[in-house]
Formats: C-alpha cells, structure tokens, sequence
C-alpha cells in the first residue's frame, strides 16, 4: 500500500495487553472505528488477531473534522506498517458514526461530529491504495456481537448501544437490515416530551438515556457537575433522590422504545453494549423489569449484555474489509 510520509503520531501504537477475540484465519486487513471521543485503529494478521493497536483523540476541526479523521487514519496505517512490516494488509475497514450512505462511502450527517457529506471511502482509498469497506459504527458492533459476541446463534437481534448516542443494529432471520443507512436510529424515536435533541427534535430517546443525557440532565436538575453517567448512578445507588430520579427517566425511555422494538420485529433477544451497559446489572435488571410491564401478549425477548466490549467496532469493522475481499469490490 502507499502512504503519504510519515508525521508524528498521537498516540503510540502497541500490541494489545490482553488476548482478544480474533476473527479466524484469513486476509491481513486495517480496521479503523471512530467516534465521538477517540479513533480506535488495529491491524488484523492472517490468523485473525490484531497485531498492533492505536486509540487516539479524535480531532475537533469544525466543518473540516472529516479530513482531519482521514489524515490521522493515514497516519496510523503508515505507523502500523512501520511497526509490523511483514504485515501486508490487502483491504481496510472504516466504520463512523452518524447517517452514512454505503453505496458513495459518504458520511452523510452526524450532529455529534460536525460534519456533513464527507467522501470517507474514496478519500482514504486514494491515500492508502487499499479498498475500503465503509460502514456504520454501531451496525458493524452489532455485526461483530452477531458473529462472535452474545448474539451468537441467534438469527432476530437487536443490538443496541448506549454511549454519547444510541442506535442499533437489526438483524432479521440472520440476516442484517440497515434500511439503506437509516435503520436503526432508535436514538432519535420520541420517547417524551423534552430535552431538545442534537438532531433538532424533542424528546428522543438519546436526549433522555444517553450515557451523555444522564450526565447533563443531572447537572441541569441539581446545578452539580458530574463527570459522567457513572457518577450519576452511583449518587443514585447512594441515595441521592435527583440521581434515582434522572436514572428511572432514563430507564424507562429505554424500556419504552424497546417495547416498541419488540412489537414491531418481536426479536429473541436485545443486545445492549456501549458505556452504558458497563453498569451491569444496575441497568439491565430494571430495564428488563420494566419492559416485561410494557408488553402483554409479546414475544419477551432476553436482554444480554454485549461481549466484546470497546473493540467490537474494530472487529465489525475488520469483518467488512475481509468480506470486501471475498466480494472483489470497493463498498
């Protein structure tokens, strides 16, 4: 592959602590997931684990954010082919977040990251000389809970992840829906009549039980900053009536709008991941509880904790770019 020279990076880039989920034998390939705090770069080797991993900031660039996210994904694949010459990766797989259209490769909108309409694939396919596989970052974590996670064996699924925003991902008789990069957007159902959203309405679920949401609708109840929703949980856990209250908001949009879920595609099982769901038991027993007294004659659908943790991004993201080579094509 080609790159340009290269700068100084980030972040250093390691091989990971801990053993990971691999992928199985295959095609060496580069897997990039970004979000709103960090870009998560790995590259996967011809067994299937990653060989070398990077986490760094994601740059804050205003309406030029998208080229500044293209530039430090550059440089990353140019340190990883430093650090691990032997390695040849034949494709790459860019997962984002926001409203993205697969056909162009085009980032779309995304409210969170201030950019619109930004040609990921074909710009980093230049720049690399690798094709690209490019995606939703949520809908290729929930790929990656489908395959390798706890969905595993299951063929209807929601996977859902609760972060800075919400979505999901569907799966239906095995198979994944992605409504031509608009299904999924559960984050922005109405679920109540305020806060404002950042997509512009009133409401939606991601304004109320964000991990973000929480934090901030404490913050504006009580006049005390917190540093995020796990503090708000632990106030609540603590006896603190504003944090018990902002939690019960939050997990009782969430259990409405899954009621929703499961009378429209009466799923065997809700995945929930993302920072969210790091609180364990504290958010799902409820959430469990209180969708059971939303639903009457309706399939219960298990709710499972994610598996694969913070890199199932990475592994979605890698599971495309060896799909892309069994394709012999660039999406």
């Amino acid at each position: 592959m080609s790159t340009p020279p290269p700068r100084r990076a980030s972040a250093a880039v390691a091989s990971p602590t801990a053993p990971l989920i691999g992928l199985g034998a295959g095609a060496p390939v580069l897997a990039f997931d970004v979000g709103g705090t960090d870009i998560k770069g790995a590259l996967f080797g011809e067994d299937g684990h990653i060989r070398c991993l990077a986490r760094i900031p994601t740059p804050v660039a205003g309406d030029r954010t998208g080229q500044a996210v293209i530039a430090e994904i550059v440089n990353l694949a140019g340190r990883f082919a430093e650090v691990q010459p032997s390695v040849n990766p034949r494709a790459l797989g860019l997962v984002v977040p926001g409203h993205i259209d697969t056909r162009s490769g085009t980032a779309v909108f995304a409210e969170n990251m201030g950019w619109k309409d930004v040609a990921f694939r074909e710009r980093v396919s230049a720049l690399t000389g690798l094709p690209v596989h490019f995606g939703h970052d949520v809908r290729a974590a929930g790929g990656a809970e489908f395959r390798l996670g706890a969905a595993t064996g299951l063929r209807d699924v929601v996977v859902v992840v609760i972060g800075t925003g919400i979505a999901g991902a569907l799966f239906v008789d095995g198979r994944p829906y992605d409504g031509d990069g608009l299904a999924g957007e559960i984050g922005h159902a109405k679920v109540a009549s305020g806060p404002t959203c950042a997509c512009g309405g009133t409401g939606c679920l991601e304004a109320v039980a964000s991990a973000a949401a929480i934090a901030r609708r404490y913050s504006a109840l009580t006049g005390a900053q917190v540093a995020g929703a796990k503090e708000v949980l632990d106030r609540s856990q603590a006896g603190d009536p504003d944090a018990k209250l902002v939690w019960k908001d939050a997990v009782d949009a969430l259990a409405l709008s899954f009621s929703h879920v499961v009378a429209l595609l009466a799923p065997e099982a809700i995945v929930v991941g993302g920072g969210l769901a790091e609180a364990g038991p504290a958010l799902l027993s409820p959430l469990t509880a209180r969708l059971d007294e939303y639903l009457t004659f309706q399939r219960r659908p298990r709710i499972l904790a994610a598996r694969l943790g913070e890199n199932a991004g990475l592994l979605g993201a890698a599971i495309g770019a060896r799909e892309l080579m069994v394709a012999g094509g660039t999406r």
